[in-house]
């Protein structure tokens, strides 16, 4: 067995790289430690909202409100995103389309079934939704006011907080991914291959294989 120990220049190497990914796992972790509260915190309600029927936050939802649609504003998705965002202000953050659907029992007859298009927007706290039948001279807007508990969890799935916190959210999962790298790049040093399987890193990797195949086989 070799017992010679690592030279001097290999050593200095080795501490070097120790102190930095040592310094970058501590400015990554003051970085993103309130998103790790955030996300963290209204994860576990997020995940419990149904076992443990944990609140949700309040929401109060207007009645909706019929608007007329102009001719040039009915065209296409595009037109009508336009006309929402230069007339009303509703600027869209998303925008489906469902494809027209079969007959519909309509009075004594039946009827194809239009075209969907829905459009989302505003805040994570006041949000909006409007709803067009394709051809139809009207759209439906109903808007929705959320609580503060409401507002997080809407922040959590990058409800309503808007391209700023799209890129903020993003730095801190980059953070949150530099975070565990670093930790067990520092983690793994000077511990062999046995003392890693035997370790609370080993545990973890070991429970998130088995329940994350469960998962995915169920």
């Amino acid at each position: 067995m070799d017992t010679r120990t690592p030279s001097a220049p290999a050593a200095r190497r080795s501490s070097g790289t120790h102190r930095v990914l040592r310094q970058v796992h501590l400015w990554v972790g003051a970085w993103g430690a309130l998103a790790a509260i955030l996300f963290g915190a209204s994860g576990i309600v997020l995940n419990h909202r149904f076992a443990m029927e944990l609140p949700q936050g309040g929401r109060q939802t207007d009645e909706p409100v019929r608007i007329a649609v102009p001719v040039e504003a009915r065209t296409s998705v595009a037109a009508m995103s336009s006309w929402l965002a230069d007339t009303h202000g509703l600027h869209p953050l998303m925008q489906r389309v469902r494809p027209p659907g079969g007959p519909a029992r309509v009075g004594t007859g039946d009827a194809a079934q239009p075209e969907q298009w829905t459009f989302n927007g505003g805040s994570a706290s006041e949000a909006w939704s409007a709803n067009y039948a394709a051809g139809d001279a009207s759209l439906e807007i109903e808007r929705t006011h959320h609580s503060l508990l409401g507002t997080l969890l809407r922040l959590h799935k990058s409800g309503g907080g808007g391209k700023a916190w799209i890129l903020l959210g993003d730095s801190f999962g980059l953070a949150m991914v530099l975070l565990g790298i670093t930790g067990i790049s520092m983690w793994t040093r000077g511990r062999s291959a046995r003392q890693m399987a035997f370790s609370v890193f080993g545990l973890s990797l070991l429970a998130f294989v088995l329940v994350l195949g469960a998962a995915y086989a169920t």
